[in-house]
């Protein structure tokens, strides 16, 4: 055999692999339907609508692309910027224990890569979102607007001072940890609103469900958690 098909042969094989298997392609709608059913539904998240938003919305849009084959599994993922996106799990239980209604105005606290803020703009009328590290604000800022969600604004600042222009809220969601709730944001809650937000240092944290009754905060932890810390004003304090 001549050097010239020889070379063409190996060519061939190289290019081909060489016989090894390619990298399996995930079938992530499949994966998102089986995340709702085995992380979601057998740990007691019950809303429908809820879970019609988690099967909607394509976490895998909202991770970097070297994630997107692990977007549905049972853990949070690093977002840049020493940031992660929570796992499913978290999403939907922050999600559900808001409450939210079609006609609510909603304030989230670290957009984060938009996500969260996605989930709720398939079930409220107004999200209203704040992320302090600006290239990931402007980045979850472009995803959403891709992805057609008209009624998400992101803004970046400051989440401690909440975003005055537009409150009361119906509910107000907090994605990172401050060590005290920020009074701003208790001041920009509804009569009648809920928040949901971690509380302590990043080994000592529980998300607390917070209910405004008669200008008084109502308090319960509901779970022990495990949040980036809040930055900017709140670090200060």
């Amino acid at each position: 055999m001549g050097r010239v098909s020889q070379f063409l042969i190996l060519t061939v094989l190289v290019a081909s692999g060489c016989g090894q298997k390619p990298a399996p392609v995930v079938d992530l709608a499949s994966e998102r339907q089986r995340m709702v059913q085995q992380q979601l539904m057998t740990r007691g998240i019950h809303d429908k609508r809820v879970l019609a938003a988690m099967a909607k919305v394509r976490r895998e849009e909202f991770v970097p692309p070297h994630e997107r084959a692990a977007a549905y599994t049972d853990n949070p993922l690093p977002i840049g910027y020493d940031q992660t996106i929570s796992q499913p799990y978290i999403v939907a239980f922050m999600t559900e224990q808001l409450q939210p209604k079609p006609s609510d105005r909603v304030l989230e606290i670290g957009t984060g890569s938009g996500y969260q803020a996605a989930i709720l703009g398939e079930l409220v009328a107004e999200v209203y979102s704040i992320e302090i590290i600006e290239p990931l604000g402007k980045s979850a800022a472009a995803t959403l607007r891709r992805l057609g969600y008209k009624n998400v604004h992101v803004k970046v600042g400051d989440g401690y001072k909440g975003w005055p222009e537009h409150a009361p809220f119906d509910a107000i969601t907090v994605t990172c940890a401050p060590d005290h709730v920020p009074q701003p944001l208790i001041d920009q809650l509804k009569e009648g609103g809920r928040m949901i937000i971690p509380v302590g240092g990043f080994g000592d944290q529980e998300l607390y469900l917070l209910e405004k009754k008669n200008g008084q905060l109502q308090r319960r932890a509901v779970l022990p958690v495990r949040f980036v810390p809040m930055a900017g004003e709140a670090a200060k304090k």
